[in-house]
């Protein structure tokens, strides 16, 4: 086992303050039973959407941040780690959930204003220790590609923040996801001593079964032959995902500090070949000591709504036992 710079921390997403269709503040009780339970990480997946006035980008409105520093006194209250991700950021989000006005990769309105949203997380929460609170800036850029973005210009984005954070936290714990939907990456990136996070959901095959409308799926196994993506494609098992997870290794040897920031599979997917899956995942993680934070906590580990799992009784939800006892072990 290599010894990673960052703590081995395990937990889950919160998707309270994901987007407008969401909850829109944090329960106190996600954070006492994820502690209960044993793990130590929340992330929170944010729009910035949420706290800004009439879509005035410099307009913000404090009501709504005050939601995220009660979820920063939640996790202190029970001994977790809690990590601020912009997953809808000004001039990018994967999902395509809102259309921007502008391209962070290719506009220097958009780069003002996502290191603007920054500045105002370091000041907010300059006070905090980065052993309680990181930063994530943005989740899953793009693939390097011309049309999309282009590697300088992803340094430039990447730089411009993190040095709007320092300039006002010199010490903040900064975790940039990789590129390639935070599936490659950034060597490049080394020299600005940030940390690192990868994803874990691939092959799609597995992970995503049923997830999209418009496709035919077989129902999956492990190992698994995939048909996603030039990437994707071809026979994947335990030393595939050896083979893929390489290069967070190489990272960690090098001294940068690698946390899987993301994880998760389809309740549609067979339990066993869920778990299965997993293990090997779980498995390659652990080599490098790479915590992992799961997709979600209410709807995998508690009342996934699957047929196929022996639930127990947790404060009268639903417990899966075999997928708690492999993400803890």
């Amino acid at each position: 086992m290599y010894q990673n710079k960052l703590p081995m921390w395990k937990g889950f997403n919160l998707l309270d303050m994901l987007n407008s269709d969401c909850r829109g503040e944090f329960s106190e009780t996600d954070f006492k039973w994820i502690a209960e339970l044993g793990f130590n990480f929340v992330r929170l997946p944010l729009s910035y959407r949420l706290w800004i006035n009439n879509g005035d980008v410099y307009d913000i409105n404090e009501e709504v941040l005050k939601k995220i520093d009660q979820a920063v006194e939640f996790g202190d209250k029970y001994n977790i780690h809690v990590n601020l991700n912009f997953h809808k950021a000004p001039g990018y989000n994967v999902s395509n959930y809102i259309i921007e006005p502008y391209s962070l990769w290719k506009d220097d309105e958009a780069i003002r204003a996502f290191c603007f949203h920054w500045e105002l997380m370091a000041k907010r929460y300059k006070r905090i220790d980065s052993k309680r609170l990181s930063f994530n800036p943005l989740n899953e850029p793009p693939s390097i590609k011309p049309e999309k973005m282009t590697a300088e210009a992803h340094t430039k984005v990447i730089t411009a923040c993190v040095n709007a954070i320092r300039n006002i936290d010199k010490d903040r714990l900064i975790i940039v996801d990789g590129v390639r939907y935070a599936t490659q990456s950034c060597p490049e990136l080394v020299g600005l001593n940030v940390a690192q996070s990868c994803h874990a959901y691939y092959p799609m095959e597995v992970t995503h079964y049923k997830s999209f409308s418009d496709r035919e799926w077989e129902v999956p196994t492990w190992p698994v032959f995939s048909n996603f993506g030039s990437w994707q494609q071809g026979w994947w098992d335990k030393d595939r995902i050896q083979e893929f997870y390489k290069e967070w290794g190489d990272l960690v040897r090098q001294g940068v500090g690698v946390h899987c920031g993301e994880s998760g599979v389809s309740s549609h997917t067979p339990h066993d070949v869920a778990l299965a899956w997993l293990k090997d995942v779980i498995d390659e993680l652990d080599k490098y000591n790479i915590g992992l934070a799961f997709w979600v906590f209410k709807g995998s580990i508690l009342d996934s709504g699957r047929d196929d799992v022996d639930y127990e009784d947790f404060h009268g939800h639903k417990l899966d036992r075999k997928l708690l006892d492999l993400l803890l072990r």
